[in-house]
């Protein structure tokens, strides 16, 4: 008897070590080789980006803006659309009612050469609005003006086959996160309605906080255990269902970009995995990933009066945005 309770037991821990072998290849292992070693310089063409950029995170997030400083979100929504217009988008926003004010998503789009019933849409999606008193400047003023610079690169560009939509969104932070008047929401709904075929979502979130001291990087557990301490790279990061959507995507971006980066699966009850717009996406099954600095887990400016423009990194910026263009061009025949 005493045996067989052995066996038993010792089978039950060779399958429960196979399991969490499994769900670790399944999180953990992504494609490529990340840059390893000092960064070279930044190209002529990122230097010229950095300022671009600069320009719009200081338009967009210099003081709070969000339905609660509703002339500061108007103006920031204006500089949006400005840009956009201005290099020659289709533009269709969607607006909608939030506390007797009206807020709009705003989509620019470029369709491919050739449009059957078979395209699909690739989204570069980021959000506009700030958390309460914060101008947001790293989040998402970063991400904003990321897939701005990402219109202006691929202004010229057409796809043979897939469309391309450039959307900003409203209404991400709280009090409006994961409730009926978030943006990613309303927008999924959209798709839905459209009938569209989606190829994924990239989800640009607080992109511009960098640093080289070893112990600046922190995370939710158990991920401590397997990642580096230093807070010098960019994460890709996808929720349960977007795997190879999010190798597609790492794969090129190490390829092509010599700068630091990460990336895996994990499930929404892992704090942060889920806390951005590639959420809503999910929710239709949708393969979507987040890029992002991490936000909370290294920047002491998040969420506070104190995240303003002049906390950013531009020229890394610039970096993951141009190595960004590379993936979207690899990604989107």
């Amino acid at each position: 008897m005493r045996v067989t309770w052995l066996s038993i037991a010792g089978g039950v821990a060779v399958l429960f070590l196979a399991v969490l072998a499994a769900a670790a290849w399944y999180s953990l292992v992504v494609p490529g080789k990340p840059h390893d070693g000092p960064l070279p310089p930044p190209t002529a063409d990122e230097q010229a980006m950095a300022e671009r950029m600069r320009a719009d995170v200081t338009a967009i997030a210099s003081v709070p803006h969000n339905v609660q400083h509703y002339e500061a979100f108007e103006r920031a929504a204006q500089h949006i659309e400005s840009v956009l217009q201005g290099l020659g988008y289709t533009m269709d926003p969607q607006v909608f009612t939030v506390e007797g004010r009206a807020v709009r998503n705003i989509e620019a789009t470029r369709q491919p050469k050739t449009v059957t019933a078979d395209t699909q849409t690739l989204i570069l999606g980021a959000h506009y609005d700030s958390f309460e008193d914060a101008p947001g400047a790293n989040d998402n003023g970063t991400g904003t003006a990321a897939v701005l610079e990402l219109a202006r690169l691929l202004k010229d560009w057409q796809p043979a086959r897939t469309r391309v939509r450039y959307v900003l969104f409203v209404n991400e932070e709280p009090p409006y996160y994961r409730t009926p008047d978030m943006g990613s929401l309303r927008y999924v709904q959209r798709l839905v309605e459209r009938n569209e075929k989606v190829r994924g979502m990239l989800s640009l979130e607080t992109l511009g906080a960098f640093s080289d001291e070893p112990g600046s990087q922190t995370y939710p557990p158990p991920f401590g255990l397997f990642y580096p301490s230093t807070a010098n790279f960019v994460a890709f990061i996808g929720l349960p269902g977007s795997r190879t959507f999010l190798h597609e995507v790492l794969e090129p971006f190490r390829k092509h970009t010599a700068f630091p980066s990460l990336g895996g699966i994990s499930s929404d009850f892992i704090p942060g995995i889920g806390w951005s717009d590639h959420w809503s996406f999910s929710q239709q099954g949708y393969p979507a990933v987040m890029v992002t600095d991490t936000a909370l887990f290294r920047y002491r400016h998040y969420h506070l009066p104190s995240d303003t423009p002049d906390k950013i990194d531009y020229a890394k910026l610039a970096r993951i945005t141009k190595g960004m263009e590379r993936v979207v061009r690899e990604i989107a025949p």
